[in-house]
């Protein structure tokens, strides 16, 4: 397993690997990696027959009010994590001048999606997804993919990054990885760490409330109100959780919809702070055409 800390060597393996006819699949990380990433992982290596994963924690997605600055990371460990699953070929691990050589500030050129950004995280993260949606597009031209894998616990960002290589003629894949889960429920994330024991019994209620509006809307019920209702309830039931969104979004357009119909492909998400740490979740649901 190499390690690449520039863009020209990532650049130049990136070429070799497509001159040997490799199908090449990238994993994009922020480190500090658990059994979710290498889920994606398990998935690159299905997609293609060499993987490289990038760990970067890019400063334009944080605002400054987040967690940039205590942001976990321990890259000798998350090394370790990835050599020990034999499928990952390449880590790209490059420093922040690398992908922003005048400085982030100085960053004149950015990737936006006003529509696509309305509501969701995207509503209450002012600047986020610019800065995903630009550090991806480097991150694209450093490992030169066919394909990349995302989890769809991020599903707004899942669902850009679709949207992004679609509308740019980019030609890379984008798959998406289901989301795993503690034995409890909750959705694994690095953030989790941050919640006490307390938070992170109440937590549970996420899962809980996103796995009710699956039920809710595979068994038949095509109005929003309900669902979201639900949701709410089921988070109102943790006393320690602040709800900051609980939508109901078709996926196509990222916008809240009051009614749906049967063959749509529709999201249940929800946000929740514990104190100052934020968790998401969500279902996806094609409506079935049995409610016809």
């Amino acid at each position: 397993m190499q390690v690449l800390r520039t863009t020209a060597q990532m650049q130049a393996y990136a070429d070799e690997q497509r001159r040997k006819g490799h199908r090449l699949v990238l994993v994009p990380t922020m480190g500090t990696l658990h059994a979710g990433h290498l889920a994606l992982v398990n998935r690159a290596r299905r997609e293609g027959d060499h993987v490289t994963v990038s760990i970067f924690v890019n400063p334009t997605q944080f605002s400054p009010d987040e967690d940039l600055a205590s942001y976990p990371c321990d890259f000798e460990a998350d090394c370790d994590a990835l050599g020990s699953t034999g499928k990952v070929d390449a880590v790209f691990a490059p420093e922040v001048d690398e992908l922003y050589p005048d400085g982030a500030e100085a960053q004149a050129i950015w990737i936006t999606s006003p529509e696509l950004t309305k509501y969701l995280c995207g509503q209450y993260r002012p600047g986020h997804f610019r800065g995903v949606l630009t550090v991806v597009l480097k991150l694209f031209a450093c490992c030169k993919p066919h394909v990349a894998v995302f989890g769809l616990k991020d599903a707004q960002q899942f669902y850009l990054l679709r949207r992004l290589s679609h509308d740019l003629a980019l030609g890379i894949h984008i798959a998406g990885e289901p989301t795993v889960r503690e034995a409890d429920g909750l959705a694994l994330s690095s953030r989790n760490a941050y919640l006490n024991s307390a938070e992170r019994a109440q937590a549970v209620v996420l899962s809980r409330a996103v796995a009710q509006a699956r039920e809710l809307m595979e068994h038949g019920q095509q109005q929003s109100a309900p669902v979201v209702a639900k949701m709410t309830s089921i988070i109102a039931q943790a006393p320690l959780a602040t709800l900051q969104y609980a939508e109901v979004v078709r996926t196509d357009t990222l916008v809240p919809v009051k009614a749906f119909s049967p063959g749509d492909e529709i999201m249940a998400a929800v946000a929740v702070y514990f104190d100052r740490t934020r968790l998401i979740d969500n279902a996806i649901v094609k409506i079935p055409l049995s409610q016809c």
